[in-house]
């Protein structure tokens, strides 16, 4: 009786442990995750069947999410593979895949080159083991250690159109005086600390107004030479045609002159 109450324990807990999904729950707005284990199975129904990039109410999940609104980013399976957009199924599949795609890092594969891969449907499933989510919109309740607290961006924008957005700035103003930079600290004691800031990209200079206009003109040269070319081709096509028809036009009034000759001998 003893084993026989040990196997049951056993199976029950394998079972839960089946059932058991971890959410990774993730808050843009303060850079936080956090990771919920959730066992009730009752819970884990409301999220089968439901697709990538679908919104779930949190009061489904729990009384401590509620008023929350999280979005299915993606997620995993029990073997580690991934969810992927589009594969309308629960299942796992075999998919040919090239570089570059969705699960497909495509590491020492040339160009054109395409492997076999294992991917994860997009359909939740109880196959899956941890599902990414993302807060939509905030609940009144403060969930520990994901809304409560802020973790500040280690790096700024190195965009110039999104420092702009970030300090509301004009195009009058200048976006090089607006770089977030990074303090480093000193290597030895002797050296003073330093700090790095990133190289603005899609910065408009002089120079690169410069380098467009140049561009431009060159486009335009280009245009106009071909142009011009196109157009003496035609010219000298057309002098070729009607020389050839004058002469032709020639050898057939030599031929008749040669033709009447011959008749009136």
């Amino acid at each position: 009786e003893g084993a026989q109450l040990l196997l049951v324990a056993r199976g029950s807990q394998a079972l839960r442990r089946a059932a058991a999904m971890k959410l990774n729950i993730a808050n843009p707005s303060t850079g936080c995750q956090k990771l919920y284990e959730i066992e009730d199975e009752k819970k884990l129904r409301t999220l089968y069947d439901k697709r990538l990039a679908t919104e779930v109410d949190g009061s489904d999940l729990g009384e401590e999410f509620a008023g929350y609104i999280f979005k299915v980013m993606g997620g995993q399976d029990k073997q580690g593979f991934p969810m992927k957009q589009g594969v309308l199924t629960a299942d796992r599949v075999r998919l040919m895949m090239a570089k570059g795609d969705q699960g497909c890092r495509g590491y020492g594969m040339r160009k054109g080159e395409r492997y076999r891969k294992s991917c994860r449907g997009c359909i939740i499933s109880h196959n899956i083991a941890v599902l990414h989510l993302v807060i939509v919109k905030k609940g009144d309740a403060e969930l520990e250690g994901l809304t409560d607290k802020q973790i500040p961006r280690r790096l700024g924008p190195k965009r110039a159109s999104k420092i702009r957005k970030l300090f509301a700035l004009s195009k009058e103003d200048d976006v090089r005086k607006y770089v977030i930079r990074r303090e480093v600290p000193a290597k030895s004691e002797d050296k003073k600390p330093g700090s790095k800031a990133p190289k603005i990209q899609r910065l408009v200079t002089p120079i690169s107004l410069q380098r467009k206009r140049h561009r431009l003109a060159v486009k335009k040269a280009r245009q106009v030479k071909a142009k011009s070319e196109a157009a003496a081709y035609q010219k000298l096509l057309a002098l070729r045609q009607k020389e050839a028809r004058e002469k032709k036009a020639e050898k057939m009034s030599q031929r008749r002159s040669q033709r009447s000759s011959q008749a009136s001998m």
